[in-house]
């Protein structure tokens, strides 16, 4: 029964804070319109969410290790593996400024979905090729312009401690652009939100690890797939995935 109590406080609260979330938002992007195009005051929003979801659930406890690898100053391709949803909360631990490439599906959730739009992350219709192109149209846009761009090249959040296969986009798009990969992985995520129940009952020790950038100038576009094979291996070394075949 304080399973069931502590768990009910926990989603009512972590709502309220979305909600709470979603009009400060709001606010800021009416009242700073013509002043802030990237949307960088209303993405720093996230960043007091996601310190209060964390605080608020006595099941997580959250480490944070290698911020010193972000230089604030350059822009990146961020590439992360996907655990849970809860890679998005821990996520904003890294404070800086970016665009997600999110499934259009999660933009209709409400309030946590329309912060997203709130925001301009990037919309990604799975399957529809014309959506891709324009994924990395935006993602381009948005790195010419100072912004960084984070993707899950795996597409979905795995099921198993194994990453999945990574998709090349990001990688080319690194290469093209000029930036550099900067790997974050997550690890213990997995647990954090209840699969199949909506009842907390594990205790979730989560780490969230920026690793330093891989740079890309030395690469050209036909370099992508040793490029992506180099950041999958940094991720799954500091991920708790284990070696996989890379092949």
């Amino acid at each position: 029964m304080k399973k069931i109590l502590l768990s009910i406080i926990i989603w009512a609260v972590g709502s309220l804070l979305t909600i709470i979330l979603y009009f400060v938002m709001l606010l800021f992007a009416v009242i700073l319109y013509p002043f802030d195009k990237k949307r960088a005051v209303v993405h720093k929003q996230c960043f007091w969410w996601s310190d209060a979801v964390i605080a608020l659930n006595p099941y997580w406890k959250v480490e944070v290790s290698g911020i010193n690898n972000i230089e604030k100053s350059r822009t990146y391709i961020i590439v992360a593996n996907h655990q849970s949803m809860a890679d998005i909360v821990l996520a904003y631990q890294i404070k800086m400024q970016f665009k997600w490439v999110a499934k259009k599906s999660l933009f209709k959730l409400p309030f946590l979905g329309w912060s997203m739009s709130l925001a301009k992350h990037i919309k990604l219709e799975r399957g529809n090729f014309g959506s891709i192109k324009k994924v990395y149209r935006e993602a381009a846009y948005w790195l010419r312009n100072g912004i960084s761009v984070l993707f899950f090249p795996e597409g979905t959040r795995s099921n198993t401690n194994q990453m999945g296969d990574f998709r090349n986009g990001a990688f080319k798009l690194a290469i093209k652009e000029r930036v550099p990969i900067l790997p974050i992985a997550f690890e213990g995520t997995g647990t954090a939100i209840p699969r199949g129940s909506w009842i907390f009952t594990t205790k979730t020790s989560a780490k969230l690890k920026i690793m330093p950038a891989i740079e890309t100038t030395d690469y050209n576009l036909s370099d992508f797939a040793r490029l992506r094979d180099l950041t999958r291996s940094v991720l799954e070394k500091n991920s708790g995935g284990g070696t996989a075949d890379l092949s």
